[in-house]
């Protein structure tokens, strides 16, 4: 142990007293103490025996430790860790971590909160990233550290988040005892009758053993359901006789309707719907406050969120505050450790959600929490801004994740859940976290087809949600299918001309943009211009986004000069209905100098560039992501006129800016890495070029995915670069993989993958197979005459260099 020494309780086996020692700089960090630790309870008994043995096996040296704590519900688990966890506190381990373990969310929420402790966050990180981190940082560290995952039930995936090696000790708690094969177990029982009466004699005042005794026995002496007796005996002033025959005349039968299968153990159902019923007899407004809280994360409820919309009736005044500190008084509810959280055991949940259910209310406690939840998410930003709220939208997942499966269970989803459960879904994929957020997006659609059909409006937005967050993930084909699907049923639905049906006309073409179809995307963007000039009017915001968005596809088929003339409109428009000043404006002037540099103005682009980086300075701030995105667009220009050195500073401090900003691992961040990458190549600084392409290749890998459009641009501009440098054997083996890839993922007649067969053709030209690459250079010639036309920039330069090769 490190610091100063307390007695846990009489130990057996070694225990090692050192100096703290360094790790990384986290030994003068303040004692991190993170997750909603339980409060210690009034009356509690500290259980030496279990505790010592606890202490045993986390105490042991060598590779990291795990031991679980297995046993019936409400014996009274996380009570023990917890005091382990209170004993740790005290004797100033640097770290004591409460993770709820029930589902991998959980955990992984759990382990961002710790790494935003630690300062091992960074905004632009998905969960599971941020969680390996920190998994890293336990299996590696030299000081103490505990780690509780509360109430876990699958072993694979809390096995995955453990620490395997490092001073890292692990307590699982869980009901599942498969857990003992796998980990070293401490086994919690009951209480022994003596711990059982002396927990009633304390709490209650009484004296008489005899009835205490029986009573405990009546009980099963469960510590669960002896602190509901003796909170009701001590707030009745009755005796335990008194007490017992009130237990013994409640039929289960009469109250509950049994929702999750397994038996209560014995007398605690009983007791809790004895304090179920005092507490909602002596206090207005309970009855509808413990339902809710039923229905929420047993992993604990926010005061904040009980705040954030009104949960009692409109004759129910009381003070949310004021009735949780009555509830507590029952032991109905405890808080935690900081009084910021409200907790309930997992086995008063289920007799409230199996007594409303009995009594045809648990529809209206599902309502409740949907509403209040939906009030909770309705502050949180979205688009670029959402990372800076992952806090708010890991708990709105929590709480929406166990709202659904109750909801599921017992037949009671509602339009309301599931429009929240998109917004779940729409949040990770602000975040990026794409597995988690197309896992629950493929659910939302399931169940609103059933529950809606689907033609509803609701439906085809939720179609339309998991479009958007496939297209994200670059899975253009089941994109693109999702939304033909959606524009179908929408024109048939809700019109042709309905707002909505605009929109996923939009959205599809923009999905055929990216994933080359410029042909098609130019026609349906056309027929949108002319929809929403039609329908909105010529000055309409949409619209003038449609003129912008047809006019950056004409660019991409290298249509710059029509390009040209649209921007300009549209800047002009911009002006006119928005001002000079508006951020659409500031957009779309960025865009028409993107547009000049493409067509080879580039004098023009630089002049216009500049001023529009002094113009967002000015009204956004030097750290807005779109200055940034100038900045960076002002050094690509400096690039594309020669000016090398000053595009070198300027893409070196946007860099600085976006690993500040936006953070290390955002998508920006990673561009401008790319970048600079490529300015260093300009400037024949090629070592540096190829260490830091190979850098961004490992990071998109890592962030994006290997078949993310970046990660094979990166990889393709590796390859490039090996060739410079006379790697000519590693550039064409990168060349074929990327081709490969390129075919695959984006198609055969995507530019980018015209690009790579150009590339490569050139590669085998220099290593001397000039037949090979001869053949290569009129097949891409071909297929980039008939995919983007004869006049496409990238076919004429195309046309130069087979000309140059023969």
């Amino acid at each position: 142990m490190h610091h100063d020494l307390i007695q846990i309780a009489h130990v057996r086996g070694n225990v090692t007293v050192t100096q703290t020692t360094s790790d990384s700089g986290a030994s003068a960090r303040e004692q991190v103490v993170e997750g909603d630790i339980p409060a210690q309870p009034v009356a509690f008994q500290v259980r030496t025996d279990l505790l010592a043995r606890l202490h045993t096996q986390v105490a042991v040296g060598g590779a990291a430790v795990v031991c679980t704590l297995t046993g019936t519900p409400g014996v009274g688990k996380t009570l023990l860790a917890a005091s382990y966890a209170w004993a740790c506190q005290a004797a100033g381990w640097p770290v004591v971590a409460w993770i709820p373990a029930e589902t991998e969310n959980q955990i992984l929420a759990g382990l961002d909160g710790l790494a935003v402790r630690l300062g091992m966050h960074s905004v632009d990180d998905d969960a599971e990233t941020t969680a390996r981190r920190v998994k890293a940082w336990m299996s590696g560290t030299h000081q103490p550290c505990l780690v509780v995952f509360d109430n876990a039930t699958d072993i694979p995936t809390v096995r995955r988040w453990c620490p395997t090696t490092g001073a890292a000790r692990v307590v699982i708690t869980s009901r599942n005892r498969a857990f003992s094969r796998h980990y070293a177990p401490v086994e919690v029982q009951v209480f022994t009758p003596a711990q059982a009466a002396a927990f009633l004699t304390e709490r209650t005042g009484l004296t008489d053993e005899d009835a205490a005794s029986e009573l405990a026995a009546e009980l099963g002496h469960l510590p669960l359901a002896l602190a509901q007796a003796a909170a009701m005996i001590a707030w009745q002033k009755i005796s335990y006789r008194a007490y017992l025959r009130s237990l013994r005349d409640l039929p289960l039968e009469r109250h509950l309707t049994a929702l999750e299968g397994d038996a209560y153990p014995a007398g605690a159902a009983q007791a809790i719907l004895l304090s179920l019923a005092l507490a909602e007899q002596a206090t207005l407004g309970a009855r509808r406050l413990l339902e809710v809280l039923a229905v929420l994360s047993p992993a604990g409820v926010a005061r904040l969120l009980l705040h954030s919309a009104p949960i009692l009736e409109p004759g129910d005044q009381s003070e949310i505050d004021e009735l949780l500190a009555r509830l507590a008084d029952t032991s109905l509810i405890t808080f935690t450790d900081d009084g910021q959280a409200v907790l309930m055991h997992r086995l008063i949940q289920r007799v409230l959600r199996e007594r409303a259910y009995h009594e045809a209310r648990l529809q209206q406690a599902v309502d409740t929490a949907t509403g209040l939840l939906a009030t909770f998410n309705a502050p949180i930003p979205t688009g670029a801004a959402t990372w800076g709220a992952r806090p708010s939208v890991e708990a709105l997942l929590e709480h929406t994740g166990t709202l659904y499966a109750i909801a599921h269970l017992a037949d009671l989803l509602t339009p309301e859940l599931l429009d929240l459960r998109g917004w779940c879904g729409r949040r990770l994929t602000d975040l990026a976290d794409l597995p988690r957020g197309i896992a629950l997006l493929q659910q939302t659609l399931v169940d609103s087809e059933r529950l809606l059909g689907v033609d509803h409006p609701a439906t085809l937005t939720s179609r339309h949600d998991l479009a958007y967050a496939y297209g994200t993930a670059t899975r253009a084909t089941e994109a693109i299918t999702l939304l033909e699907q959606v524009l179908s049923l929408r024109e048939r639905v809700l019109g042709t001309d309905h707002p909505d049906t605009l929109t996923s006309r939009n959205n599809l073409a923009s999905a055929y943009q990216s994933a080359g179809r410029i042909a098609e995307a130019i026609t349906l963007f056309e027929q949108m211009l002319a929809d929403s000039e039609r329908v909105l009017g010529t000055d309409h915001p949409r619209t003038l986004t449609s003129r912008n968005n047809l006019a950056y596809t004409h660019g991409s088929a290298g249509r710059t000069t029509k390009a040209i003339i649209l921007l300009e409109q549209v800047l002009a428009d911009n002006e006119r209905v928005l001002g000079t000043d508006h951020p659409n404006t500031l957009a779309n002037r960025h865009n028409l100098a993107n547009a000049y540099l493409s067509a080879e103005q580039v004098e023009k682009a630089v002049i216009l560039l500049e001023q529009v980086l002094a113009d967002n300075e000015r009204v956004l701030g030097t750290d807005h992501p779109n200055t940034l995105a100038n900045r960076h667009s002002l050094a690509s220009a400096y690039q594309s006129a020669g000016r090398i050195a000053e595009a070198i500073t300027l893409y070196e401090q946007v860099l600085a800016d976006n690993e500040r900003v936006l953070g290390t691992d955002h998508p920006n961040t990673l561009a401008n890495r790319h970048s600079l990458a490529s300015a260093y190549q300009s400037a024949k600084q090629i070592r540096e070029a190829i260490t830091l392409y190979q850098q961004v290749v490992t990071d998109r890998e890592r962030v994006l995915g290997a078949n993310h459009p970046g990660t094979l641009s990166s990889r393709h501009n590796l390859a490039y670069t090996y060739r410079s440098a006379g790697r000519i054997a590693e550039a064409i083996t990168l060349y074929e993989q990327v081709l490969a890839d390129s075919e695959r993922v984006l198609g055969a007649d995507h530019p980018n993958t015209l690009t790579n067969r150009h590339n490569l053709a050139g590669a085998y030209g220099l290593a001397g197979r000039v037949t090979e690459g001869l053949a290569l250079y009129k097949q891409v010639l071909a297929d980039s005459e008939r995919a983007l036309g004869a006049d496409h920039p990238l076919t004429r330069m195309m046309r130069k260099n087979l000309g140059g090769t023969r």
